[in-house]
């Protein structure tokens, strides 16, 4: 046997080796279980989302029933219309958009100028600066909630008041540092002579990174966007926090808050909003899961 074949078939190996797979009874058993494998871990996943979605379309009693049903017995899609109107999911909806796409601009913006700024400009003590920012992923996030909310409630220098405001949300998490490890490790893999023909050219520092640079990344791009509006999105203990005013929460707050009311609420509709406010970031990831996978598997560059 040569080299060659033999190379070829340790790349092609995994858990069985293409010689026993090759048997039809190997090869069967081997089909079913990762079939009944990839079912089982698919009905974990996706039954909670199914049983969340077909719940709202019960009455209230059949939704009462102690023995579950797979199907809903009968389809009324007034939960969710009510839910919409009367609960004024709307406009908690609305309030979500507005702050994850606030949220998204100037996290983008901080981070993509952090991350060059480390990765090409090479700052005194910027290594310092980046381990800092490292060592901040390895405290829990409820060990900075007080320090966070003294500082929006009177912002240093400033001595501003932030709660009830847009920015007390904004301003916490434009410097992510995991966003900004991800960036500054693409930007590192882009070659330098492509920056410095660009300032020859006369392109300045700016210049470079917004002609040059972001259009390279692309990838990286979409994969921090996506999980900055993800996380703003879903994010509940910190805007519970800083966003007191009813008129200005959240949509998980308000649900949150609407379930523990002294008004009445069905358990129809409160499902009805639960789901409501899952189905975006559902679709948001079945949409982009590949540019999840290929924006944080992106090394280097080919040219």
């Amino acid at each position: 046997m040569s080299k060659a074949t033999t190379a070829a078939d340790s790349a092609q190996r995994s858990l069985i080796s293409a010689k026993e797979l090759a048997r039809p009874r190997n090869r069967r058993l081997y089909y079913a279980i990762l079939t009944l494998t990839v079912i089982a871990f698919a009905a974990a996943f996706l039954y909670p989302l199914w049983w969340m979605a077909s719940s709202a379309l019960e009455t209230p009693r059949q939704f009462a029933e102690q023995t579950p049903t797979l199907l809903p017995k009968s389809v009324h899609l007034s939960a969710y219309k009510d839910a919409w109107t009367q609960m004024d999911i709307a406009h908690f909806f609305l309030n979500t958009v507005y702050y994850a796409a606030g949220g998204w601009a100037i996290q983008m913006a901080v981070d993509v100028c952090a991350a060059y700024a480390l990765s090409k400009l090479r700052p005194v003590f910027g290594n310092i600066v980046f381990a800092g920012m490292l060592a901040s992923l390895m405290l829990p996030a409820a060990a900075l909630l007080v320090p966070a909310y003294l500082t929006v409630n009177d912002l240093p220098l400033f001595h501003v008041n932030l709660v009830n405001t847009p920015w007390a949300l904004w301003l916490p998490g434009a410097a992510n540092a995991f966003n900004i490890y991800v960036l500054r490790r693409f930007f590192d893999q882009i070659p330098t002579d492509i920056l410095d023909a660009a300032a020859i050219d006369g392109a300045s520092r700016l210049q470079v990174l917004l002609r040059v640079v972001l259009p390279l990344s692309r990838p990286v791009l979409a994969v921090v966007s996506i999980f900055s509006v993800v996380g703003m999105w879903k994010d509940f203990l910190w805007p519970l926090l800083v966003l007191q005013d009813p008129d200005r929460q959240t949509l998980s707050v308000a649900l949150h808050r609407l379930s523990t009311s002294t008004t009445q609420v069905p358990p129809t509709e409160m499902i009805a909003g639960l789901t409501i406010a899952a189905v975006p970031m559902v679709v948001l990831f079945l949409f982009f899961q590949r540019h999840i996978i290929g924006g944080l598997s992106a090394g280097a560059l080919k040219g």
